[in-house]
């Protein structure tokens, strides 16, 4: 268990504690951070929650996560209740949720976080297929959530496009107040250029919906075959239809089809992402969020390209891609200092805000890091409210 919460929540301190408590030269790296920052306008446009269906929430997790026949599975979910900081399963629900408010609540001038609903998978003919659905996120259960945390989170639909009455639960999810839909194509089966998605692209755009859309291969949840549904040339789609789209992650992770290639080369997903930012007509309707760009597997190129291209700037948003903050081995402070993102006093200071509240770390960090070797560092306005995607 030792190993385990190593591995995962390695936090030993409450989020409660931090004001009174951290360093001097810790609390002045947090103050920094929000300088120029509008508490009005900062928005965190990536956080997940879950459940395991002990309460009456709808949410639930793949069978194969709950026993030790599948040790693999059985070992990620054990690692994800330990970020979570679950201390009793048969509470888990609510406890993922009170861990969640308190660490937001706890960040002076914390702003909102778009707090995702997560859809099964589903075959093209409607039929959903629970083998590869790792687990389930209810829209009403985040719309639940943030009615009841006005002042920390907003809603974010999740409806996969081939489900069936897929077009009126949009409307009725728009009618509630939901802004964006995530889809995680890898993991839900979507493939965002099929034509089957035409009819949902055009009530998106009728709606003024965003698409916040996982770019690149996914490692967090369960994909294997269908990691060529991470392509980020498959969005021209959406886009061809007026509908704006965010690009999680920058797609940093993996590789795919050079779909503009005639023999098909393959080609890093990251690449594909910013030919995609570089094609002229998408300015205005294609963007990128930079949740998990901090961890160790994109750390590197994909990182350095982010922090130097300042013409990408204004097309960024930020997202902590929470609960993944929470696992200790993904965010590697050591390797990010070695590699000159960070100081050594820097890191210092980091660790220590970890140990009370990775979200705020999360925070923290990306304001933080700068180009090696350069001072140059993310604006500001990449962590508040983007005016041209409109929410």
């Amino acid at each position: 268990m030792c190993l385990l919460h190593h591995i995962g929540g390695a936090f030993t301190h409450k989020p409660e504690e931090l004001k009174s408590r951290v360093s001097t030269k810790t609390a002045d790296l947090i103050k920094r951070a929000f300088e120029d920052i509008d508490p009005a306008k900062l928005v965190d446009y990536h956080t997940h929650v879950a459940g395991i269906g002990v309460g009456t929430n709808g949410t639930f997790v793949n069978p194969r996560m709950l026993t030790w026949r599948h040790p693999v599975y059985k070992f990620r979910f054990k690692i994800y209740l330990s970020a979570g900081a679950v201390r009793d399963v048969e509470r888990a629900d609510q406890q993922i949720v009170e861990r969640l408010a308190r660490l937001v609540g706890n960040i002076e001038g914390h702003g909102k976080h778009r707090l995702l609903a997560f859809d099964k998978n589903y075959h093209r003919d409607g039929r959903v297929n629970l083998a590869k659905t790792e687990f389930y996120v209810p829209n009403d259960y985040v719309f639940d959530i943030a009615e009841e945390h006005p002042d920390l989170f907003e809603p974010v639909t999740s409806i996969n496009p081939y489900r069936p009455h897929a077009l009126k639960e949009l409307e009725r999810c728009a009618e509630l107040g939901a802004r964006q839909v995530k889809w995680l194509p890898n993991a839900m089966g979507i493939d965002p250029s099929d034509e089957l998605c035409d009819p949902f692209y055009r009530k998106m755009k009728e709606l003024d919906l965003i698409l916040l859309s996982h770019g690149g291969e996914e490692k967090a949840v369960e994909a294997k075959e269908d990691q060529r549904l991470g392509n980020p040339l498959l969005l021209r789609r959406a886009l061809e239809h007026g509908v704006k789209v965010i690009v999680a992650h920058c797609a940093g992770l993996g590789d795919n089809e050079d779909l503009d290639d005639r023999d098909r080369k393959r080609v890093s997903n990251f690449d594909l992402f910013l030919r995609l930012m570089g094609e002229k007509r998408w300015e205005g309707l294609l963007f990128a969020d930079i949740s998990a760009m901090t961890q160790y597997n994109r750390s590197g190129r994909p990182l350095n390209t982010i922090l130097e291209r300042e013409d990408l700037y204004e097309r960024l948003v930020n997202g902590s891609d929470y609960p993944l903050p929470a696992i200790n081995i993904l965010v590697r402070t050591s390797a990010l200092q070695k590699q000159g993102y960070i100081t050594k006093d820097e890191r210092g200071c980091l660790n220590e805000i970890y140990d009370y509240n990775p979200l705020l770390f999360d925070f923290v960090l990306k304001r933080t890091i700068r180009v090696p070797g350069e001072q140059r560092r993310l604006p500001a306005t990449v962590f508040m409210s983007n005016a041209a995607i409109g929410v």
